[in-house]
């Protein structure tokens, strides 16, 4: 039978491309924040995945050389946490190597940064986004569920920058009553260094966080918030589809930005397909149901059947969550993959 070429780009129901792959490469993570995995029910005796069930990292590379063919350029590596997964920096060098890849990033909550920094930075990462919800000590360890230590996290970034990355990205989730107390002594803190701070809405991914929109801190009164203090101005966008509203410091030239998926949701230029650790695929990040790949490739199907089946899994995608919650059209606590499973 003839071979159909698939030329990219691959759009779906909506007319999206698909240009990002992110990856989870590890379900496990050193903390337990409140949010995400909370410890009452991420305790010390919690199943968490068999390396055995995880993908090998020989078999996640297969996959974005198919992915690369239907368009993917960027990749970004998440978790759990990502830094825990033995041989990281090799599976990065690895992807390095494709020609169709433009970007490499990681996120990961900097505990072991400092550790790794000049390691990834080695292996050919381009980019790193750091997850760091406050900057005052006692809420941070309240946060993380007394499993972290702020310090780690900041002298990590602090090598990081050592090590040559730029506009290190660090990404703070605001859940009302819980940490908008210190949103300006976090921007104070990081307002002169060269790296973006950005504040993102708190939302409903997954189920454990029993979401509800009153704890949300929209966008815009953090930003009235700052600009009380720090004039700030509007910057436009790096490329089309980007997610975060980004603004500049008048007086000092640094970026900061703003991510509101709840109040300003931007399903509509989502060009983002997720894969977890255990080899499914999910083409929204509020999705409940993936398709799993690790059983397509472990039976021996070859690439040109999962390529096939790849770009029949994009056409078919209508996927446009937030959305509709937004509209209200949908249910907010429906059954949804939770984040630590899938990042964010």
């Amino acid at each position: 039978m003839k071979r159909v070429s698939h030329l990219p780009p691959i759009r779906d129901q909506l007319g999206r491309a698909i240009k990002d792959l992110r990856i989870s490469v590890m379900d496990r993570c050193n903390f337990r924040c409140v949010y995400c995995m909370p410890e009452d029910k991420f305790h010390p005796g919690f199943k968490f995945l068999p390396s055995k069930e995880r993908l090998s990292f020989d078999e996640m590379f297969r996959l974005v050389k198919i992915f690369t063919k239907l368009g993917v350029s960027k990749i970004r590596i998440t978790g759990g946490e990502p830094l825990l997964r033995v041989n990281l920096t090799d599976f990065i060098g690895d992807l390095s190597t494709l020609d169709r890849v433009d970007d490499i990033a990681l996120t990961t909550n900097g505990v072991l940064l400092k550790k790794y920094a000049h390691e990834l930075k080695a292996s050919g990462l381009n980019r790193i986004t750091i997850s760091l919800d406050s900057i005052d000590p006692d809420e941070f360890r309240l946060m993380t569920g007394n499993r972290g230590d702020i310090k780690r996290v900041l002298d990590g970034i602090s090598e990081a920058q050592v090590a040559g990355f730029e506009k290190i990205k660090i990404n703070a989730v605001i859940k009302r009553g819980v940490n908008n107390k210190n949103i300006l002594n976090m921007v104070d803190y990081f307002k002169d260094q060269p790296v973006i701070l950005r504040f993102i809405e708190y939302m409903d991914v997954g189920n454990i966080n029993q979401w509800q929109q009153k704890e949300t801190v929209p966008s815009s009164e953090i930003i009235e918030l700052i600009s009380n203090k720090w004039p700030i101005s509007p910057m436009k966008e790096n490329y089309e589809g980007e997610v975060a509203s980004r603004y500049i410091f008048d007086d000092l030239g640094t970026e900061i930005g703003f991510i509101s998926s709840v109040t300003n949701p931007f399903c509509g230029g989502c060009t983002r397909a997720r894969l977890s650790s255990d080899g499914k695929l999910y083409n929204c990040l509020f999705a409940s149901t993936g398709a799993d790949i690790k059983s397509w490739i472990r039976s021996g199907m070859d690439d040109y059947e999962i390529e096939d089946r790849l770009v029949s899994i994009w056409r078919k995608r209508d996927n446009r969550y937030s959305e509709l919650r937004y509209l209200k059209q949908n249910d907010a606590d429906e059954e949804k993959v939770e984040m630590y499973y899938i990042g964010g």
